[in-house]
């Protein structure tokens, strides 16, 4: 995927980006405050997301591409949407805003305006809630550009304001958003989730189980910083396919061999492919450039949360099927057929994501 910063010169230089120039569930805004208290907005979404929002039929899926003639005809109703959702105050008071234009832009729309805040007191903020008010999930990458200075805000659902005019949100507060973030990821992506499971679903120890999580850790957050810090990339169309595939092999592995002890090894092979893919979903929001190192840290952090406590769940699960599955009640043993059945089930979900990746790729 396209880092953000791509969206930025597509953006200023307003050009007809091609496709995946616009993320679905994703705002890229541009802000840039002037000495004389002056705002000007560029904001791009995905033409589906317009569509979502107000009811318009300005993107053809098939072509991957809005309308123009399309987007022209809804430009009432996309500023009247923007005026509701997008605004710029100084102090308690609403800035003046300019004429505002909607452009086509590839596969979706872009808006552009400018507010006057010069007779206004206090902080000037900059108030977005476009998509986010629609779908919690949404985020909001903006871009602040002060003089030639340039920081990144990450707005959702629950932070819609950024103020343009004091120093950028405090590293407590970015760390917070990139911890949730990270956490929402490894609950959000269930080929992660399918792995973790698979692998342990023949522990029944907590030392192989500590060793396995250990490892995968390790490994992926090795590729995730590399990564992330652009230091070693590798394409998505690689990296997903290359995730399903490790998926299918863990699960198929379960029918052959239990020797969970040695699991640790297999783990941490698949955890360097799995930290590419950690590192593409943190790439489409993007790290702040004033804080880059504590925010990949967060996110990282977050992960792993999100993957012990994934962890935590399954082991005392599969406790518990197994004293109700054996008629030995002083030694429980983990059912063969219950291994079987869960890892037959992963195997096709993972052989569904390998095809439809590949050829989506």
């Amino acid at each position: 995927m396209r880092q953000p910063r791509l969206l930025w010169l597509a953006v200023l230089l307003g050009l007809g980006f091609p496709a995946e120039a616009h993320q679905v569930n994703l705002v890229t805004a541009r802000v840039a405050l002037s000495p004389d208290r002056r705002v000007s907005v560029e904001l791009g979404l995905k033409g589906s997301d317009v569509d979502r929002l107000i009811g318009t039929k300005t993107y053809d899926a098939r072509q991957d591409a809005v309308d123009p003639a399309a987007v022209a005809a809804a430009r009432s109703a996309l500023l009247a949407y923007m005026s509701t959702h997008l605004a710029v105050t100084g102090g308690a008071r609403a800035c003046l805003a300019g004429d505002a234009a909607i452009l086509a832009d590839g596969d979706g729309i872009v808006y552009r305006n400018s507010f006057a805040c010069v007779g206004t007191a206090g902080d000037i903020n900059y108030r977005s809630t476009v998509l986010t008010e629609k779908d919690p999930a949404a985020r909001q990458v903006v871009l602040i550009a002060q003089g030639r200075s340039e920081v990144q805000a990450l707005l959702d659902a629950g932070n819609t304001t950024v103020t343009l005019s004091t120093a950028p949100p405090p590293l407590r507060s970015t760390m917070q958003r990139y911890l949730l973030a990270g956490v929402e990821h490894i609950f959000l992506g269930y080929d992660h989730i399918a792995f973790l499971i698979a692998v342990v679903l023949w522990a029944r120890r907590l030392v192989p189980v500590v060793k396995i999580v250990t490892a995968f850790t390790i490994a992926h957050s090795m590729t995730l910083s590399l990564a992330a810090l652009d230091l070693l990339v590798i394409p998505s169309r690689i990296v997903e396919p290359a995730i399903a595939a490790s998926i299918v092999f863990v699960a198929v592995e379960n029918f052959f061999s239990r020797d969970v002890d040695r699991r640790w090894r297999v783990a941490f092979l698949f955890g360097l492919i799995h930290g590419f893919g950690f590192a593409g979903a943190l790439r489409e929001i993007g790290l702040p450039p004033n804080a880059a190192v504590p925010a990949l840290a967060a996110f990282n952090i977050g992960v792993e949360i999100g993957q012990v406590a994934i962890v935590v769940v399954a082991l005392p699960a599969l406790g518990l099927l197994d004293r109700l599955t054996t008629t030995d009640r002083t030694e429980p043993v983990r059912a063969a057929g219950l291994v079987y059945m869960v890892s037959g089930v992963i195997s096709l979900l993972g052989g569904y994501w390998l095809l439809a990746r590949i050829f989506e790729a």
